[in-house]
């Protein structure tokens, strides 16, 4: 592979996104958003191509659909995948998504429903939709376009939207074999959770980008892997790859001002 020394903050999060899915061999890839759909359509389009993906309807496609409009383009079928399908892939462990909640706490629960008091919220958002079937159903990785300590918080989240590794929060009769969260991918770094108890580490940060950083930025305390490195730079291969399933770089637009993947050095380092 030939290396690449210019590509954005959203390009180099793609790359990061589609390690989650490396190895999962036949699951439902589904990323929520465009960095994680893109991430999970350069997961099947490199290192793991058995990962099963669809039209965002009822068919399964061979290769993934590019996001936006798609103009003349026409979608390789390969399959039904009705509603009912769909949950027993859901209910039996078959999918793995990448999804964007509101906040995470050191569990990594999460919440979609609403900032504040529930009874009284100072924000009323989505509701928990489909998260607490999905989280206790199948593996997810988190995206966070914006590190910071609203997002990644003290204590519990404010409404517990998808489960986590609390054990408060679990009875011994509850099954949780089929429960994973595997990585979350930031716009600092990416993390996961294999600590002792499955505390979160951070397993790379991105170039030009502290551990100290990340620190200040999370609401609880992490840890560094043993291994912890610089995220990988994307190649030419890869960003050929995205440019192909994002023919109107709506990448460029889910980050602010689209930084550089490569940030430059301040005054004060």
């Amino acid at each position: 592979m030939t290396t690449n020394s210019e590509f954005t903050l959203a390009e180099l999060m793609i790359v990061a996104a589609s390690e989650a899915w490396r190895g999962d061999g036949e699951l439902i890839a589904s990323g929520l958003g465009i960095i994680p759909r893109l991430g999970a359509s350069l997961a099947k389009m490199t290192h793991t191509p058995e990962l099963l993906m669809t039209d965002s309807e009822t068919l399964l496609v061979e290769e993934p659909i590019p996001v936006g409009p798609r103009g003349d383009y026409k979608p390789r079928y390969s399959g039904y995948l009705s509603f009912e399908r769909m949950f027993e892939c859901v209910w039996g462990g078959r999918r793995h998504a990448m999804i964007g909640p509101t906040q995470i706490d050191r569990f990594g629960q999460t919440n979609l429903s609403c900032i504040g008091d529930y009874d009284k919220p100072k924000v009323a958002m989505l509701g928990v939709r489909g998260l607490p079937g999905n989280s206790i159903n199948h593996i997810n990785s988190l995206f966070v376009p914006s590190h910071n300590t609203r997002t990644f918080v003290a204590g519990e989240v404010d409404m517990v939207s998808g489960v986590g590794y609390n054990p408060a929060r679990w009875s011994e009769h509850m099954r949780q074999d089929l429960m994973e969260i595997r990585h979350i991918v930031t716009n600092l770094c990416v993390m996961d959770f294999e600590g002792p108890d499955h505390a979160i580490r951070v397993r790379s940060l991105h170039p030009g980008v502290s551990f100290e950083e990340v620190q200040a930025n999370t609401g609880f305390a992490l840890l560094q892997a043993p291994d912890m490195g610089e995220t990988p730079h994307p190649t030419a291969e890869q960003l050929a790859v995205i440019a192909r399933f994002d023919p109107h770089n709506l990448r460029a637009r889910q980050l602010k001002d689209n930084p550089p993947g490569v940030r430059a050095a301040t005054s004060d380092q």
